[in-house]
């Protein structure tokens, strides 16, 4: 009988210690819970950071599955939102809120004597647009699922086999993801999204979400991805949609009739 992850435990059990970087997505939760299994509950330790671009449901969700597997889980405030190039939300966004993280995490780890820091970035996400990948190799972090050549569907494999709840759950990027480039990044417009894609999830949508914030103003507009199978359905609940997007402070809203699909805000991005 084959071992979930295997490759991913021969690599970890050569760690002294470790921490990870936590956000409660399948990715982390794997390596999370590998590194609970093969290190043991007293060299390792699990990281979340908080701010306002991390989504209340997936904190619920990762400490649900933290306590599940027995992970010791901190909890640290991360201060993205005070950084001015962060805020103006630039194609490298996400190096600039990763940065932030490290910084954070990595005098934690130091503090604690755990000789590893690392990340969920898997093997598919080397292919794609991560800026915040660079900030985690300027700041010496290790990518154990991309060591050991895991691609997502390698992991979901073996995070199902562990019985890990998450193990199909979409993809939930930070809040800030939503956010077309070059329109700047405020707490409002990350409360507008996360209560958008809320009531969505209430009204029933499955699978992957994403309610994006476009155009400038105080009334931005609203663009819902869904996958493709939800389209019509949504599209004939636009109006209620519409009335409670808008109750949030959306000047309109609209269903992309193409769909969800990664990277979409790449295809508008402000030329340079």
């Amino acid at each position: 009988m084959s071992i979930p992850a295997a490759p991913l435990r021969q690599l970890v059990r050569t760690f002294p210690s470790a921490l990870v970087g936590y956000s409660g997505g399948v990715d982390s939760a794997l390596l999370a819970v590998v590194l609970r299994q093969e290190l043991g509950r007293d060299r390792m330790l699990a990281a979340i950071g908080r701010s306002a671009s991390y989504p209340l449901a997936q904190w619920a969700t990762a400490r649900r599955v933290a306590e599940r597997f027995d992970v010791p889980l901190i909890e640290i405030a991360t201060h993205e939102l005070e950084d001015p190039s962060y805020l103006a939300n630039p194609t490298n966004r996400c190096f600039f809120c990763k940065t932030e993280l490290w910084r954070r995490l990595v005098p934690v780890a130091q503090a604690r004597g755990l000789a590893v820091t690392c990340d969920g970035t898997n093997a598919d996400d080397l292919r794609e647009h991560r800026p915040g990948y660079a900030a985690g190799r300027a700041a010496g972090i290790r990518s154990p699922l991309a060591e050991a050549r895991m691609t997502k569907a390698d992991i979901r494999a073996a995070a199902r086999a562990l019985g890990i709840p998450v193990w199909d759950a979409p993809a939930a990027p930070c809040l800030s993801s939503r956010v077309a480039y070059g329109i700047a990044i405020t707490p409002r417009r990350l409360g507008q999204v996360e209560q958008a894609e809320a009531y969505l999830r209430e009204l029933g949508v499955r699978g992957d979400l994403r309610v994006r914030y476009h155009g400038g103003g105080e009334e931005g507009r609203a663009r819902i991805e869904v996958e493709p199978p939800w389209v019509p359905w949504l599209t004939a609940r636009l109006t209620a949609v519409t009335a409670r997007l808008t109750a949030l402070g959306f000047g309109a809203v609209e269903v992309d009739p193409r769909g969800y699909r990664r990277g979409s805000l790449l295809e508008t991005r402000p030329a340079v």
